[in-house]
C-alpha cells in the first residue's frame, strides 16, 4: 500500500467489523477493512440462526452476513486481504505491518479479530461440530428444548451456560474432569440451585458419537479416578473448555500488549469500546465481557465508529 493515511483502519471482518465499516464510512471516514479471509467471520460457518432481530424465519450464518460487505462497500469502505500481523503506535498514528511485507498508516483503528472457542480434542468432535457439538448455548439451546441435553466444562462460562439451559432442557448432565469448579462461588451456587442439572464429576468424555443421519447420539464417559465407564445418550453436547483471544496484532516483541488486557488476554474496554490506547478500539469477542452474539458485536462495531469519528472530528 502506499503511505496514504487512513482515517480509521478495521482490522477483522465478522459482524463487529463490518458494522464498523458501514458506520465510519458512511460517517464521510476514509475507511479500510482488513481481513484475511471472506468477510462475514465465524457465523458464516453456522447453519441455522433464529435470533438476530427482525428475521422470522431460520437462515443460515451465510444468508444473514452476505449483503453486510456490500452495504459498507455502498458507502465508501475499501478491503484489503491482508493480514495484520501487527499494530504499533508511533506518534499520531498508527503503523499496521501486513502479511506479504506491506505496510499500512491510520489515524485510530478499530480492533475486530474476535475469538474461537478451544476444542476439547475427543474423537467426534470434528466430525459431529454443528451436527450435535455446539459452543453456543444462547445460539443452539432451543433447538433441544424439553431434551436431556450435556455440558463439558468447569469454568463460569460452563456453569453460567449449563444455568441457561436448565431453563429450557429437561436435564442437563454437567462433566467436570475434576471435583471442583474453576467459577466464582456464585455461579457454582446457581448451579448447584437447579434440581435438573446433574453433576459427572471426576470424569472425562472419551469419545461423541453418532451418525450422518441424527448426528450426536451418545457420549462415552470414563471417570479418572475408579476408571469406570459409561454411555451417556444425549443429542448435543456444549463443549466449553475456554476460547483463544485473537489478539496477536496487538502484542508487542516481549509478548506484552499495546492496551490493557485482562488475565485471558480480553482487550479492557469503556462504554464506547475505547481502550486505554488513545485511538485504539476494540470490539466484539475480542474485548472483555464480551457476549458473544451477532447482535452484540454489531452494536459494539457502530459504537467504536462512532466514537472514532468524533475523536478524529475533535483533532481537527
Amino acid at each position: 500500500m502506499s503511505e496514504e493515511i487512513i482515517d480509521i483502519a478495521i482490522i477483522g471482518g465478522g459482524p463487529g467489523g463490518l458494522s464498523a465499516g458501514i458506520y465510519a464510512s458512511r460517517g464521510g471516514k476514509d475507511t479500510t477493512l482488513f481481513e484475511l479471509g471472506v468477510p462475514g467471520g465465524q457465523i458464516v460457518d453456522s447453519s441455522e440462526i433464529e435470533n438476530y432481530p427482525g428475521y422470522l424465519e431460520v437462515m443460515s450464518g451465510y444468508d444473514l452476513m452476505k449483503d453486510w460487505p456490500a452495504q459498507a462497500k455502498k458507502f465508501g469502505m475499501k478491503t484489503q486481504m491482508s493480514e495484520v500481523k501487527s499494530i504499533t503506535k508511533n506518534g499520531d498514528y498508527f503503523d499496521l505491518e501486513l502479511s506479504s511485507n506491506q505496510s499500512a498508516k491510520a489515524k485510530t483503528v478499530i480492533l475486530a479479530t474476535g475469538s474461537t472457542p478451544k476444542r476439547c480434542g475427543v474423537d467426534g468432535e470434528d466430525v459431529f461440530f454443528g451436527k450435535g457439538v455446539s459452543t453456543c448455548a444462547t445460539c443452539d439451546g432451543f433447538f433441544y428444548k424439553g431434551k436431556e441435553v450435556a455440558v463439558l466444562g468447569g469454568g463460569d462460562t460452563a456453569l453460567e451456560e449449563a444455568v441457561f439451559l436448565s431453563n429450557i432442557c429437561s436435564k442437563v448432565h454437567l462433566i467436570h474432569r475434576r471435583d471442583e469448579f474453576r467459577a466464582a462461588p456464585i455461579t457454582i451456587n446457581q448451579a448447584k440451585s437447579k434440581d435438573n442439572i446433574n453433576f459427572i464429576l471426576d470424569s472425562k468424555v472419551n469419545s461423541i458419537n453418532g451418525n450422518d443421519k441424527d448426528g450426536v447420539t451418545s457420549l462415552s464417559i470414563e471417570n479418572i479416578k475408579n476408571g469406570d465407564k459409561s454411555t451417556l445418550e444425549v443429542p448435543v453436547v456444549f463443549v466449553f473448555v475456554g476460547r483463544n483471544v485473537l489478539n496477536k496484532p496487538i502484542q508487542t516483541n516481549d509478548n506484552k500488549f499495546i492496551c490493557d488486557t485482562n488475565d485471558s488476554g480480553e482487550v479492557v474496554v469503556d462504554l464506547s469500546m475505547k481502550t486505554s490506547l488513545d485511538g485504539l478500539w476494540a470490539i466484539g469477542d475480542v474485548r472483555v465481557d464480551a457476549p458473544k452474539q451477532v447482535v452484540c458485536a454489531a452494536g459494539d462495531g457502530a459504537a467504536a465508529a462512532i466514537d472514532a469519528i468524533n475523536f478524529i472530528n475533535s483533532k481537527g
